[in-house]
């Protein structure tokens, strides 16, 4: 088992990382939350019917009475209207202030059951069991919980950090390989910010089973990066925004398409790299880095454009959670493996648009 610490003083918690780490977690949470009786479990669709009754089992055995809560898997279910649901679940499952829950699933499930977690009885206590490879490697760590409105994504949520994360990369076995490749742009994403050996390990791997034979040093290579920028900055006012890296276009790309053409990772690779094409045209990042951008993202299958003229997605990166008044920062690399925050008045981003 691998444990990474993340210290934010009184909102302090542990990353535990292992194959194989599922059946254990209902001990784990009731010795982090002796005061609490009951566990609601907030999964999808997709993950509950593979691993809720596993998870509930594992919680009951540690006296915990349990009640499963079960929404659409996807995207399209990140908000206030299943939001609302969720809540009014909780209230009727008569969840307490001293009980806790527990999310199982991808990021949409973090967000979503984090978010209500955070505002069930102005704050219960919440542990995240992540299953997809882009929650175990970054929207589980971090405490960023939202859900999405039709204005743009993530536009309503808190930062409100969770007691635990409990990785069981063995999960990763039953995930599509589109999602896979989905989560690794994200990891890319940290070796392009801040691990240039971390880029260099995913460009290496000969094909995916190679890559899941290591996929636990990924993982936590990519939460100690997490982890340590957290640290520095919890509230995404500066040196967190590096994690935002290709997400302005992306998130953009992501809701021009009603979130059903591309995966959040998709819209991330998109948005690294068509950015770093028109940064290292203007001189502003090292020679050739696109071009090694492009080469890992095409060997794990992932796009490197969306199809659609970027003026028409500039409304979208209006209502960016980066832009602040007039100016809005964008995350612009030097070179792989070093990352910087680049702030821009808004009349000068279609510039950076090409």
């Amino acid at each position: 088992m691998q444990k990474i610490h993340v210290d934010l003083g009184p909102h302090a918690y542990d990353i535990e990382i292992a194959a194989g780490l599922l059946p254990s977690v209902g001990a784990k949470v009731a010795a982090l939350l002796p005061k609490a009786r009951k566990a609601a479990i907030i999964s999808d669709s997709n993950v509950a019917p593979l691993y809720a009754a596993a998870l509930a089992e594992s919680l009951r055995q540690a006296g915990l009475a349990v009640l499963q809560i079960v929404f659409p898997a996807g995207e399209q279910s990140k908000n206030i209207t299943v939001l609302s649901r969720v809540l009014e679940e909780l209230a009727e499952g008569g969840l307490t202030r001293s009980d806790v829950v527990v999310t199982l699933g991808g990021g949409v499930v973090g967000d979503l059951g984090g978010f209500a977690a955070a505002s069930y009885m102005r704050g219960v206590a919440f542990v995240q069991v992540p299953t997809s490879l882009l929650a175990q490697i970054d929207s589980s760590v971090g405490g960023k919980v939202a859900v999405d409105l039709q204005a743009g994504k993530n536009l309503a949520g808190a930062f409100y950090q969770p007691k635990a994360v409990f990785i069981d990369t063995d999960l990763l076995a039953t995930l599509p390989v589109r999602f896979l490749h989905d989560g690794l742009a994200e990891a890319i994403k940290y070796g392009c910010i801040k691990d240039a050996a971390l880029f260099e390990k995913l460009a290496g791997f000969a094909d995916d089973a190679e890559l899941l034979r290591d996929i636990g040093s990924v993982v936590a290579s990519c939460c100690a990066i997490k982890a340590r920028i957290v640290e520095q900055d919890e509230f995404d006012t500066g040196l967190r925004m590096l994690l935002n890296f290709g997400h302005t276009l992306g998130h953009a790309i992501e809701q021009h398409f009603g979130y059903s053409q591309f995966t959040h990772g998709e819209g991330v690779a998109i948005g690294m790299y068509q950015l770093t094409q028109r940064t290292e045209a203007m001189g502003l990042t090292a020679p050739g880095t696109a071009e090694r951008i492009k080469s890992v993202l095409l060997q794990y299958g992932l796009p490197l454009t969306a199809g659609v003229d970027k003026s028409l997605l500039l409304d979208a990166m209006a209502r960016d959670k980066k832009k602040n008044g007039s100016s809005i920062t964008l995350i612009v690399l030097k070179a792989i493996g070093e990352g910087t925050l680049r702030k821009l008045e808004w009349q000068q981003v279609p510039e950076y648009l090409g």
